[in-house]
């Protein structure tokens, strides 16, 4: 029994070592690897306009409410044709201003507002209509694009696309063909950097001085690139 059972481990044994032969005579895979890049540039479609309101005082006794800002604001919104969901309250805060060492007078209340807007052109126009001393700042908070998913699936493609271009052209250059594809690699460098807005800030910040111009500034488009790295046969 002892004969049979060493028998079978050696008839094993042959077979492993000649499939560890087979595997090291075979030929190594003809390849080229290439990396190739696509990038695009959109405008945002929506911009995030942050605005802050504060109460103030008039006078010793008087104040101008923020309700009464704050209904300024949303007409001037409803007047430029904005939908009255476009603007938002992001924050409240206050604080009780002292006249003299003693006796503390009105509290004063401020007012965070999200404005959403596709763009600038008529940011302006609806600052102007509201209460200038009542205005605390103005700023742009942030942009977006409603097809950002959709815009990097499609630069994606594009650089897969450059990669298999720029192996076929070389291998060409040396007379070559290219075969199928054999490793796909996606470079994590999508990153969507803001846009600057310099610019679009200081006119919405100036658009106080004259309100019978709308803005004609825009911000700067978001760029998305990727890279991507792919393996080709080599027929």
């Amino acid at each position: 029994m002892k004969q049979v059972i060493i028998l079978f481990a050696a008839m094993l044994a042959g077979v492993f070592n000649a499939n560890a032969q087979t595997m090291d005579h075979k030929e190594p895979i003809k390849k080229i690897e290439v990396t190739g890049s696509a990038e695009q540039e959109v405008l945002p479609d929506k911009v995030f306009i942050s605005i802050s309101l504060k109460e103030y005082q008039k006078d010793s006794k008087n104040k101008v409410d923020i309700l009464v800002l704050e209904q300024q604001l949303q007409k001037a919104i409803a007047d430029a044709g904005l939908p009255k969901e476009s603007l938002k309250v992001g924050d409240i805060s206050g604080y009780r201003e002292w006249f003299g060492k003693k006796k503390p007078t009105n509290f004063l209340e401020s007012k965070n507002y999200v404005l959403t807007v596709e763009n600038l052109s008529k940011i302006d126009g609806i600052l102007n209509k509201v209460d200038e001393k009542g205005v605390a700042s103005v700023g742009i908070d942030h942009f977006d694009y409603s097809k950002i998913e959709q815009l990097r699936k499609e630069v994606k493609i594009k650089a897969l696309q450059a990669a298999k271009e720029k192996a076929k052209y070389l291998l060409e250059g040396i007379g070559e063909q290219l075969g199928e594809a054999i490793e796909i690699i996606e470079i994590d460098n999508g990153y969507i950097p803001q846009p600057m807005y310099a610019n679009a800030r200081m006119k919405v910040s100036a658009a106080m001085e004259d309100a019978s111009q709308e803005s004609t500034v825009d911000v700067q488009k978001i760029k998305v690139r990727f890279e991507i790295k792919a393996s080709f046969k080599i027929k």
